[in-house]
């Protein structure tokens, strides 16, 4: 969305309101010619008229106050003013610009939500000559919001063609968003192509292209537009988000392929001091089980499963490393894989399971999920060592507040409170009118909602992870069983006086591979090290005949 200082902002006002005040002058002109014929009629209030020499009904030269009071600028006597004419039966005719005209004195104070109920107030009366522009500032307002639901309304009514060119392509990457979460994936890549590469939407609009591409199964045209976008940002810094996300959306993109190798190549590009870097050490331990690299898939995991990393929620990847111990016929180390992987989560389903079973109140679940993220926002700061008293486990709230609605959702909320703080700043005068006692009714009723619809999103993603984890436990019990049974061909084997071969795993490399160029081999001991993450190298043999 394109940005303009405040200057240029009031330009524009000062444009629109021309415009009305000279459709108002003409129509009231001809009303007081046939009131005084041949008598001039002032239409403007003067601007240094008190408030005592107002009459105490609302009458036209409030209107005119009103007007004069929003071409100087004064947002919020302004729109104390527009408020109280807009709810007079007097001027029931004039509503819809009045409401306009409110909805854009609080869209330059900020208070996008109570600005967005204005706009959506004159959308809903169809056919006016401020329908265009309530459409376009309804845009704005959700859009500063990341309000899905006011988006989808606007985006539903609005023509791109008749939308103002300087906000085109916000429009277009909203309109390409909306479809892509509606999974019409090449509707989403004509939207995106759309905006322009000179827009602030630009690169995120390219990154979403790009995994249109994919999700169409397409990962030819998405490796080429991620490609794009690393060269877009190639002066940018090696952490900065969207070029690490570039990087991570061309590995996985070239794993689709079953490119094994360079998408190894390509998840090494990720820097370790990044968020994304955890999910890299799984994703990279897939490619490497898929192109037989057993020894490294090991090596990844070494990291994965370090300290560091023990409130991940990945029940995959442990099943995942038992699997590659299989495959080897490493069946000691698999079976204690496997019993970390059951005194981790079994736990754990028990406390989701208890927790769905009891908690019913969405806005519980909300609160708990904020609440747990405060405590750990404060452990982090603290140099004590504590534990977060939050009812629900750690690992369940690491995984909910990753997922992509529920961060839309919460994002929103903390929008909607800085509204609030916005209001509640407010001179009293205007906090005890009657704008101000609707702004806070209407940012609280707001706010218990978008809160419920949190709760409810951390309990339906709190079900689909119980479900998961039955799934991941019956996988378990798969993967045991095939451990039993090599152990049992294996006592066979030794019974029978076979001899099994001692063939290093990845037999073409040697340990001396891993010491040269300045580095040097030490054996792991059980302590982890934070710059040895990511440079543990498995060394042990297979016992697989």
């Amino acid at each position: 969305m394109s940005s303009f200082n405040k200057a240029s902002v009031r330009v524009i006002i000062g444009v629109i309101l021309a415009a009305l005040v000279a459709n108002l002058s003409f129509a009231q002109a001809k009303r007081s010619a046939k009131k005084t014929a041949g008598k001039k009629t002032k239409i403007q209030r003067p601007a240094n008229a008190s408030s005592s020499s107002r009459s105490s009904s609302i009458g036209e030269g409030d209107f005119q106050e009103a007007m004069r009071l929003v071409r100087a600028g004064q947002y919020q006597q302004a729109s104390a003013r527009l408020f109280q004419l807009s709810l007079s039966p007097k001027y029931a005719d004039r509503r819809t610009q009045l409401r306009y005209l409110l909805g854009l004195m609080l869209y330059q104070m900020k208070m996008n939500q109570l600005a967005a109920f204005q706009f959506i107030s004159v959308v809903r009366e169809g056919n006016s000559r401020f329908l265009g522009d309530g459409l376009e500032k309804l845009s704005l307002a959700a859009d500063a919001l990341g309000d899905d639901a006011l988006l989808n309304y606007a985006i539903a009514r609005v023509k791109s063609d008749n939308f103002p060119a300087a906000h085109r392509d916000m429009l277009f990457y909203r309109i390409g968003e909306f479809q892509l979460r509606n999974q019409q994936y090449d509707e989403a890549i004509r939207s995106f192509v759309k905006v322009p590469n000179n827009s602030t939407v630009f690169d995120k609009a390219l990154y979403l292209k790009a995994y249109a591409h994919a999700a169409s199964n397409n990962p030819k045209a998405a490796v080429a537009d991620f490609d794009a976008l690393l060269e877009v940002k190639s002066d940018a810094s090696v952490t900065d988000p969207t070029r690490v996300a570039a990087l991570m959306g061309k590995a996985r993109a070239l794993y689709q392929q079953k490119e094994w190798d360079a998408a190894i190549e390509a998840y090494r590009e990720v820097p370790r001091d990044t968020a994304l870097w955890h999910d890299t050490l799984f994703e990279i331990s897939w490619a490497m089980l898929r192109s037989g690299k057993f020894r490294s898939a090991l090596s990844q995991f070494q990291s994965l499963h370090s300290p560091y990393y023990e409130e991940a929620y990945l029940p995959e990847s442990l099943l995942l490393r038992s699997i590659v111990y299989l495959y080897i016929c490493q069946y000691d180390e698999m079976a204690k894989v496997l019993d970390l992987f059951n005194k981790i989560y079994r736990p754990l389903y028990k406390n989701v399971d208890v927790y769905l079973n009891s908690v019913k109140n969405p806005v519980t679940y909300f609160n708990d999920v904020v609440r747990s993220i405060r405590e750990n926002e404060e452990l982090g700061k603290s140099t004590k060592t504590k534990k977060a008293k939050s009812n629900l486990p750690q690992l369940v709230v690491q995984k909910v507040t990753k997922e992509g609605d529920f961060q839309r959702s919460f994002q929103y909320i903390k929008k909607l409170i800085e509204e609030k703080r916005k209001i509640m700043a407010m001179p009293a005068s205007w906090r005890t009118s009657s704008l101000g006692k609707y702004a806070r009714q209407t940012i609280d009723r707001r706010l218990q909602r978008a809160r419920l619809k949190a709760g409810r999103q951390v309990r339906a993603h709190m079900i689909s992870m119980r479900t998961e984890l039955i799934d991941f436990f019956e996988q378990e019990g798969f993967i045991r069983y095939e451990m039993t049974n090599g152990r049992k061909e294996q006592l066979k084997k030794r019974v029978a006086g076979k001899e099994l071969p001692k063939a290093q795993i990845n037999e073409d490399e040697e340990r001396d591979t891993y010491v040269q160029n300045g580095y040097q081999y030490w054996a792991f001991r059980g302590e982890y090290w934070l710059d040895e993450i990511d440079n543990f190298h498995y060394v042990g043999t297979q016992s697989c005949e």
